[in-house]
């Protein structure tokens, strides 16, 4: 079976991914990409390809589905099927590069804590009695990570290239799959890709927000199953 390759999202590790990677890991070998190392788009796609099986499956959450696009654009006859979870494929806006740049020097005195707590983490998940533990785990992928990722991270999404006109021709196979109340990707940017996508199919988790991942577990394994198996 082709193997995976998933791109966990910003100051997030394997742990984003790891209800999926229990199921899907026991059909097929699943590989889980590193983008800390580089400060753009073009160079962190780059890297995930070098590392990458010749033929694979790909799974991109948020900022690994920027980075996923980017793949695609690079080499995309590897890609046998893509997924792209609550992403964004257009340019980062002047007023969200401009709120990065505090968040940097936060940063780099020794506040990464206060920025994951008070700026980033409210918008991440739909209320749920599980929230808290969600919430704690997307601190401990963060704080493991460190200041110099996110930096490096940010920088990475302030200066992305808008993707749309790569998505127009991609002819793989595309799952593309959001939270129903994700504040960071909104459905509309979702409905806005699969109408890009000719070979696209849109899922829509309920009572999730940026995590679907984590926050409805079950449901996202079964569709991602259902899917990389059809």
């Amino acid at each position: 079976m082709t193997p995976l390759v998933m791109i966990p999202g910003m100051m997030c590790d394997e742990r984003i991914f790891a209800p999926q990677i229990e199921e899907l890991a026991s059909k097929r070998s699943v590989h889980i990409a590193d983008i800390s190392k580089h400060d753009n788009i073009s160079d962190l796609a780059a890297d995930v390809l070098s590392h990458a099986p010749p033929k694979f499956c790909l799974i991109g959450h948020s900022m690994g589905g920027i980075v996923a696009m980017e793949i695609c654009a690079q080499d995309p006859k590897r890609i046998e099927k893509l997924v792209l979870i609550d992403t964004n494929p257009l340019a980062e806006l002047e007023e969200v590069k401009l709120k990065r740049e505090p968040q940097i020097s936060d940063a780099l005195t020794g506040k990464l804590i206060n920025v994951i707590r008070d700026e980033m983490k409210p918008n991440y998940l739909a209320s749920s009695e599980n929230q808290d533990i969600i919430l704690n785990i997307c601190m401990e992928m963060a704080l493991s990570l460190g200041p110099k990722v996110f930096i490096n991270q940010s920088r990475a999404l302030q200066g992305r290239s808008d993707q749309q006109n790569n998505l127009t021709v991609l002819d793989m196979p595309v799952l593309i799959m959001c939270g129903s109340e994700d504040k960071l990707c909104s459905i509309e940017k979702h409905e806005l890709m699969h109408n890009m996508i000719s070979n696209s199919k849109l899922e829509v988790i309920k009572n999730a927000g940026h995590l679907p991942t984590l926050e409805q577990p079950a449901k996202t394994t079964e569709v991602l199953k259902k899917w990389l198996m059809h």
